[in-house]
């Protein structure tokens, strides 16, 4: 008989200091996770610079993405083209990144189309798209020879008269809604493919006496899609209308647009995997695209047109932001002692009523509605174990809330804490509401700090306003 050894507490459990917190079930572990510098810059230096709230952009990350997806794609197609999505982010210094990158524009409205020419881009490399274009943004467009995507009837009525003012046809694509497995449908944007009515578009363009020629079909299926097939569903139905086209007409259209789509390393609210599982590689998307294209004829393949916008910009943002307030029954008692009593309160399942007011809003981070950012905080807490927070926003609003349960260490006013990805709609969709927008600034490939958007001041606020006589006493 083997004879009874007692039980032993080995050195790893005794002597370490985070070996409880790693062992029970109801810890969050050790406060190990941090982000202390942005490509380098401490986030310190950068708020003492620049100012809190701070967006910040890495310009590596801009290109290295950009390239990424640009192999993946033409490494299986190499005709393929992409055009940077300007609503996504329109600050001209990430414009121009995208452009240096062999981007070209692709713009929703008369503003981006402006812009777009206002840094240099050429009408013939700009795609337009949107449902709304006024007639005379439509002849400016027509005239630069941008590649019009046409909405709706109306508007394809309106170009019809604008082919027969000038006196020489007006080239332009469709923007087709389909089935693509995906819900809801974006059925708001184009014609419809599945009744017919894109047919029926096709028949009225040929029939319009030359007025009208038609180069490419378009089709972008929705935001932030996990499921490479569902390209692949969305090619095929495109290219079956544009083999149609060939047989009825013997037009070969120049190009084919997918949209873009494709998702960002952002973690929607309800996911559960970890990113690398709930987020497929570009590689992937590229694959179910390019594969059917590529079963088309050599000599009839298509330009290919990407618009992708999140997924190239949303991970190079960052957005750097200060503890102004601690609130809970946490405050004021030492950081162990706070972390025993967040834990001991979720094991009873209270909730603690931790939490933490930071000096940004969501009238900055209109995506938090839907993604759910990493909170790290930028100063090292050891083996401090975290805890669970509520993360509040700066507004006067009982809506601005950043997270609703976040883990951190505990943290004091004064000290700062970076969300990301943070780059894509959140510059776009910023609102001035009771405070003023912060500075946005570039990391360079070369280390060096740009400031590519200033903070606003009251002057930019108010600089629309006027002023009735009979008030300025």
């Amino acid at each position: 008989m083997t004879a009874y050894v007692p039980p032993t507490i080995g050195r790893d459990l005794a002597s370490a200091s985070n070996a409880m917190s790693e062992r029970n079930r109801f810890s969050l572990g050790p406060a190990s996770d941090v982000a202390e510098t942005i490509d380098g810059v401490a986030v310190s230096e950068l708020a003492a610079r620049f100012g809190s709230p701070l967006f910040v952009f890495s310009e590596r990350t801009l290109r290295a993405t950009v390239r990424r997806a640009r192999a993946a794609f033409r490494s299986r197609y190499p005709n393929t083209t992409f055009a940077w999505s300007y609503k996504t982010n329109y600050l001209g210094a990430i414009c121009r990144v995208f452009h240096q990158e062999g981007s070209i524009a692709e713009v929703v409205s008369d503003f981006e189309y402006e812009k777009a020419r206002s840094l240099g881009v050429p009408g013939r490399e700009i795609i337009f798209n949107g449902p709304h274009k006024s007639r005379a943004i439509l002849e400016r467009a027509t005239a630069e020879g941008a590649h019009i995507q046409v909405d709706n009837w109306d508007e394809l009525l309106c170009l019809e008269s604008i082919a027969e003012a000038r006196g020489e046809p007006v080239s332009i694509a469709l923007r087709v809604w389909l089935d693509a497995g995906i819900r809801p449908i974006w059925s708001k944007f184009g014609f419809a493919l599945e009744n017919g009515e894109v047919w029926r578009v096709v028949q009225r363009i040929a029939a319009s006496g030359g007025k009208l020629v038609l180069t490419g079909l378009h089709t972008h299926i929705g935001t932030y899609i996990l499921d490479p097939r569902a390209y692949r569903t969305a090619t095929e139905k495109l290219v079956g209308m544009f083999e149609r086209i060939h047989a009825a007409f013997g037009w070969t259209l120049p190009f084919i647009n997918l949209g873009g789509g494709f998702p960002s390393r952002s973690t929607l609210h309800y996911t559960q995997l970890p990113i690398d599982e709930a987020v497929p590689p570009i590689e992937d998307y590229a694959e179910a695209i390019c594969g059917v294209l590529n079963s088309l004829p050599s000599g009839r393949r298509p330009r290919l047109f990407l618009e992708s916008g999140r997924a190239l910009v949303d991970e190079a943002g960052s957005l750097i932001t200060t503890v102004v307030a601690v609130k809970g029954g946490t405050r004021g008692g030492s950081p162990d002692l706070a972390a025993r009593d967040v834990k001991a309160n979720l094991v009873l399942g209270q909730d603690s009523s931790a939490s933490l007011l930071v000096d940004a809003g969501v009238n900055l981070l209109y995506t938090g509605a839907w993604y759910r950012f990493d909170v790290r905080p930028a100063r090292p807490a050891g083996d401090v174990p975290k805890s669970l927070v509520k993360l509040y926003g700066c507004l006067c609003m009982n809506i601005d809330v950043l997270r609703e349960q976040v883990a951190l260490p505990p943290q004091d006013v004064g000290d700062h804490l970076v969300l990301h990805p943070v780059g894509a709609y959140n510059i776009t969709q910023s609102m001035q509401f009771i405070t003023y927008r912060p500075a946005v600034v570039l990391v360079c490939e070369d280390g060096e700090i740009e400031v590519i958007r200033e903070r606003e001041t009251l002057e930019d606020v108010t600089r629309g306003e006027r002023m009735p006589a009979w008030l300025q006493a």
